[in-house]
């Protein structure tokens, strides 16, 4: 398990991060009549998660090395 640290923690990160970000900047000023596509968040939400897992996994793997 601690070798999929990063990855659980990047991916967590991003997915997060991700969402709340969306909804802070944009679903705020959106108006309620205009229509979003659900699956494309959710889509770009768990990319952004495997690049952050990827990049948590870099990392993890640059500490440990050391």
């Amino acid at each position: 398990m601690k070798t999929k640290a990063g990855l659980i923690a990047g991916f967590i990160l991003g997915v997060t991060g991700f969402l709340f970000l969306f909804k802070i900047i944009f679903l705020d000023h959106i108006s309620p009549e205009d229509e979003l596509a659900p699956g494309i968040v959710v889509i770009a939400s768990v990319l952004n998660g495997f690049l952050f897992a990827f990049i948590g996994s870099l990392i993890q793997n640059y500490f440990v090395k050391k």
